[in-house]
């Protein structure tokens, strides 16, 4: 069923556990993705991001990503992931997306307030959710180093970048890096805490991919409802098309491998039996 991000992460929030999000980028992965919400019964955020767009073309995501959601047995919201293009985000709007992500993180303080309520202002008018993010999460995404102290949110704004945008939920920078990590992360928990005890909408982690078991644990403990997890899929996806005997046998490898691994996040995030 289609639901809004603000659905399943008010949800989430009562329940203390947090969902996945997971991005595809081809008819391999989504399968995989909502195999695995299916038999784990868990609500599932499926997401692409603008910057696989060169890699999927928007149309051709749009219309397996709907196919799905018409189809999906448990709650099921489509994130448009990372957008920064205005007319990009507004075509995921106009495609059915239930979520968008405006991501104005690079931009100075006022200005990010400025275009994310902007984009609040045209998700809100359709009924769908807005993620927003504040600090910066660097990493392969954008190619700035990895967790910069001097990128990470800063508590003391949260309130009033939430008050200020009208945002449905916040993702916040506190250690973590999109991307292949180059030396172990250590993430700031009392960041997290405070930033957590500050803010009035459910709170995202990206760069889940690379992080341990007891790294998730922890910041699902200290209010994390959403993790983004984009380059694990896609390693064990290469890994499995790598190991194939025939096209044939490698998508289907790909599939299952994908499914695994969300699966196990499911589980790991709490969010497993809840859908």
């Amino acid at each position: 069923m289609l639901v809004t991000l603000r659905d399943i992460l008010t949800q989430a929030d009562r329940g203390g556990y947090a969902v996945g999000l997971f991005n595809m980028l081809n008819l391999e992965t989504a399968r995989g993705i909502i195999e695995a919400a299916e038999e784990e019964r868990s609500p599932v955020i499926l997401g692409v991001a603008e910057v696989h767009l060169p890699i999927i073309p928007f149309t051709y995501a749009a219309l397996i990503m709907n196919e799905i959601a018409r189809s999906s047995s448990v709650p099921l919201c489509l994130h448009f992931d990372h957008g920064m293009e205005y007319g990009k985000i507004l075509a995921a709007l106009k495609a059915g997306f239930t979520s968008v992500m405006y991501d104005g993180s690079a931009l100075e303080y006022a200005e990010n307030i400025r275009r994310t309520r902007e984009v609040v202002r045209a998700a809100h008018a359709l009924g769908a959710s807005v993620e927003a993010e504040l600090g910066h999460v660097g990493g392969a995404e954008d190619g700035t180093d990895d967790g910069a102290a001097a990128l990470y949110t800063d508590p003391g704004q949260v309130e009033d970048f939430v008050e200020k945008t009208g945002v449905d939920a916040l993702a916040v920078a506190i250690g973590t890096a999109h991307g292949q990590y180059r030396a172990k992360p250590v993430l700031d928990i009392p960041r997290l805490a405070e930033i957590r005890r500050r803010c009035p909408v459910p709170l995202v982690l990206h760069g889940g991919s690379g992080l341990s078991d007891d790294d998730f644990r922890q910041t699902v403990q200290n209010g994390i409802r959403k993790i983004n997890i984009c380059t694990e899929l896609c390693q064990e996806a290469d890994a499995a098309y790598r190991a194939g005997h025939g096209f044939e046998s490698s998508v289907t490898a790909a599939k299952e491998a994908v499914k695994r691994t969300a699966a196990g996040k499911m589980r790991l995030f709490g969010s497993a039996g809840r859908g």
